[in-house]
């Protein structure tokens, strides 16, 4: 079948029915431009949040040991997968250390050396919350460990933090994405009506249902490429100029993977596979159900 048939009438639908045509353009426009404000937003959101886990610190106080002893836990603390790095603080860098926060004041009780030395860890990111738990009170558990500081509260509300915007987020899109899939339906379905009469004329002669299809999956996918460009030239232009003009503390939001193409390009994609399907659905059922005779 000639590619410029296939063209030249998937064109030809779009103006058979122009106001649906546009409504279902502009709600896919709307839709995956939505989408790509979530995903931008939610990409910074989980990379905050990230940062933010890392800096949950692990503090493990030691008891009055030997040098030997020491390094024995901070081999093992090493061992640990979770454990990102780590540092040793010894009685005296303890003590430098509460001087220096609070002051003159501090020096004589400073010079009690009465702080045990400790290893700060910072555990992984990724990291869940149980498993940040009982890393703990294994830890705990060690010869020659005196007792082991966590904010678990904090990692678990960043952790529930992240769950709640994630299902949000992704209940939002599946509804825009089914709403706009439905447009684009509803237009092939309107275009399919119009042209019934040419396509029982294209059956009587031999036409199958797949060479009739052909210029409503086209029509579809139209629609899903400029309602792609659009919503990626509005995204850039939001993104990298105009939020960051008058909003400036928005301007350090990052592109997901630190380039813009990376979102407009998925963007794109989205909206050409929303057209398509929805066409495709559209043009199975209808072009199928359109009878030769009567």
């Amino acid at each position: 079948m000639s590619v410029r048939y296939v063209l030249k009438e998937g064109f030809a639908g779009l103006k058979r029915a122009r106001l649906a045509a546009f409504t279902s353009t502009f709600s896919l426009f709307i839709a995956v431009f939505l989408i790509g404000m979530l995903t931008r937003v939610g990409f910074n959101a989980y990379d905050i949040s990230q940062t933010l886990r890392q800096q949950v610190e692990v503090e493990v106080f030691l008891e009055d040991l030997d040098q030997q002893t020491t390094d024995e836990i901070g081999a093992r603390l090493q061992q640990i997968e979770f454990v990102e790095s780590m540092s040793y603080i010894s009685k005296d860098s303890a003590a430098a250390i509460f001087m220096e926060e609070f002051g003159v004041g501090g020096e004589s009780l400073a010079n009690l050396r009465f702080l045990p030395a400790s290893f700060r860890l910072i555990i992984s990111g990724d990291v869940d919350i149980q498993e940040a738990d009982e890393m703990v009170s294994e830890i705990s558990e060690w010869r020659g460990v005196e007792e082991v500081k966590f904010n678990l509260a904090l990692l678990q509300m960043l952790q529930s933090r992240i769950e709640l915007t994630a299902i949000t987020g992704g209940v939002i899109a599946i509804m825009v994405i089914l709403a706009a899939i439905a447009l684009v339906f509803n237009t092939i379905r309107l275009t399919i009506y119009s042209k019934r009469e040419l396509i029982r004329a294209m059956k009587l002669v031999g036409a199958t249902n797949g060479f009739i299809r052909r210029p409503f999956l086209v029509e579809g996918i139209i629609q899903g490429l400029l309602a792609g460009i659009a919503a990626s030239g509005l995204l850039v232009l939001l993104f990298s100029y105009l939020i960051p003009a008058y909003v400036p503390q928005f301007g350090i939001l990052e592109w997901p993977y630190g380039r813009w193409y990376y979102l407009t390009g998925g963007v794109v994609v989205l909206a050409l596979v929303m057209g398509w399907w929805g066409s495709r659905w559209a043009s199975r059922k209808f072009i199928r159900d359109t009878r030769v005779y009567g």
